[in-house]
């Protein structure tokens, strides 16, 4: 399925995994989705961890649900900063409770937790913050790519081309499942 005409939100901050953000990026573009980068302030560079720059084109505070179909949640230090702003875990209990597709990978997950909405659901991340999922209601597998319902999560940068795979037929099929 074509997905042009379509929306994904995709949360940045500092220290962003370079390659978390830019892989998903280009293949949902590649898929004719519209990315829009959100963080702090519009119009900011921000740096990966390596220093690859990206340049924001919403703040946070002025992008709202309604208008996507899917959220992307990239790992790297830029998650632990991401979840401390009320405005992304406003919008990701939005997208969550839409069930409209969450994608999140590495230390990402560290956003969900902090969102609370992790109960039940069964995931995968870094080893790293294995703990903090399941203590937040998580079931933790290691796995590359796992989805269940509307939540897509990935390990670590290796298992990228599955994982977003997985984020863009998840994508599609809510996609078609919503048109009209």
């Amino acid at each position: 399925m074509n997905l042009a005409g379509y929306k994904v939100l995709a949360f940045v901050d500092e220290e962003f995994e370079d390659l978390e953000m830019w892989y998903p990026v280009l293949r949902l573009r590649e898929s004719g989705l519209d990315v829009h980068l959100a963080g702090p302030k519009a119009g900011t560079v921000y740096h990966g961890k390596y220093g690859v720059p990206l340049t924001t084109e919403y703040a946070l505070d002025e992008v709202k649900s309604e208008d996507y179909i899917g959220l992307y949640v990239p790992g790297g230090w830029a998650p632990d900063k991401l979840r401390r702003y009320a405005s992304v875990l406003r919008l990701t209990r939005e997208f969550h409770e839409a069930e409209k597709p969450i994608a999140h990978i590495c230390h990402a997950g560290w956003v969900l937790v902090s969102a609370k909405i992790c109960q039940g659901y069964t995931m995968t991340s870094t080893p790293g913050i294995k703990d903090d999922l399941e203590n937040a209601g998580a079931i933790w597998v290691d796995q590359e790519a796992v989805v269940d319902r509307h939540i897509v999560s990935g390990r670590r940068p290796p298992d990228l081309p599955a994982f977003t795979k997985a984020f863009v037929d998840r994508l599609a099929q809510y996609a078609e499942e919503h048109k009209g």
